[in-house]
Parts: structure tokens; C-alpha cells; sequence
């Protein structure tokens, strides 16, 4: 088996093991977290990068780090929460933010720059990607488990918060890969 294959395979499957973990443990820590839509859609995303691939253009090779990258966010988010860090660690939740769309920002740059586009295009579709899915993640968390909870009165800070290092992580990830595109 190729290394990029077997460290993606290993990848997604210790999200599936971590998310039956957080959805049957019965933790308290795990209360209130939404594991058992995670547990659906965490893994249904991982499947997005080989169905595109799949779907698309299936042009060799196989996108193993677009994979890989995809991946990563959720297996993170998820690990932060069975290691209960977003409790422990007050700066646990920002990281994530930052680190996480930086790494989904990346994956969609390896798809960018599998395309003919120029330097600024690169980059605007990738810090548009960052963007748009950094809003679509934080109305995912309102309404999974914010809207019901007692972080409802500090949630329109903490998502605006969300929102910058977002933003700011894909612009990071959107600059590295304008900068292979130059290269190329």
C-alpha cells in the first residue's frame, strides 16, 4: 500500500473511531456536542474529496493530499473534544479555527491548482472557499447546539471570533498556495 494511501485511510478511520467513541461513551463531556449528527456527517465529508475526484476529471494521480488535508479538520475538531480541550485549553477553540479552514483552504488550493488560473484567481478562490464555508460552519454550530445552550448569550462574540480566525487561517493557506501557483 502507498504511504499517502495508508496515512489516508488511517486518518479516516480513526475519525470513525473517535466519533463512535464520543457518540456511545455516555461522558458527560460529550453531552450537548451534537455526536450524533458528527457522527453522519464527519465521515460523509471525508468522502467529498474522492467523490470530486471521482466525479471530476479522475486525472492521475489520485489527490491523496487534498484528501489528507480535508481530513485532518475533522479528526482535530473531533480529537479536541474526547481529549475535552475545548474546556481545558481557552484557546483551544481559536486554534481550531485558524489551523482547521487553513487546512480545508489547502485542500481546495490543491484542487485550484490542478486548473489553469492565474496567481490572483488562485488566491481569491481559495480565500472565497475559506470564507463561505468558515459561515456555513458557524451556522451548522448554531444550529447543532448553540441556539439551545447556555453559550447562547456569548455566541455572537465567540462567532465572530470564529469567523476572523477563519478567515484569517484560509488566507494564510490561500497566500501558500498562490505561491505554488506561481511556481508552476
Amino acid at each position: 500500500m502507498r504511504p499517502a494511501l495508508a496515512i489516508n485511510v488511517a486518518l479516516k478511520l480513526a475519525l470513525v473511531v473517535v466519533l463512535l467513541f464520543g457518540a456511545f461513551s455516555g461522558l458527560e463531556r460529550f453531552e450537548g456536542k451534537a455526536f450524533g449528527a458528527r457522527l453522519i456527517a464527519y465521515p460523509l465529508a471525508t468522502l467529498i474529496v474522492p467523490a470530486a475526484w471521482w466525479l471530476g476529471s479522475r486525472r492521475p494521480p489520485y489527490p491523496y493530499a487534498a484528501d489528507i488535508l480535508f481530513t485532518l479538520p475533522f479528526l482535530i475538531d473531533t480529537l479536541g473534544n474526547v481529549f475535552d480541550l475545548y474546556d481545558t485549553i481557552v484557546w483551544w477553540d481559536d486554534a481550531n479555527h485558524f489551523v482547521n479552514w487553513g487546512l480545508l483552504t489547502a485542500a481546495f488550493g490543491q484542487f485550484l491548482l490542478r486548473l489553469r488560473l492565474g496567481v490572483l484567481n488562485t488566491f481569491a478562490l481559495a480565500v472565497g472557499f475559506g470564507a463561505v464555508t468558515a459561515v456555513l460552519w458557524e451556522f451548522g454550530e448554531y444550529f447543532a447546539f448553540i441556539r439551545d445552550s447556555p453559550e447562547l448569550d456569548t455566541a455572537y462574540t465567540d462567532t465572530l471570533g470564529d469567523l476572523a480566525l477563519g478567515l484569517a487561517g484560509s488566507t494564510v493557506a490561500a497566500l501558500v498556495t498562490a505561491g505554488l501557483r506561481r511556481r508552476l
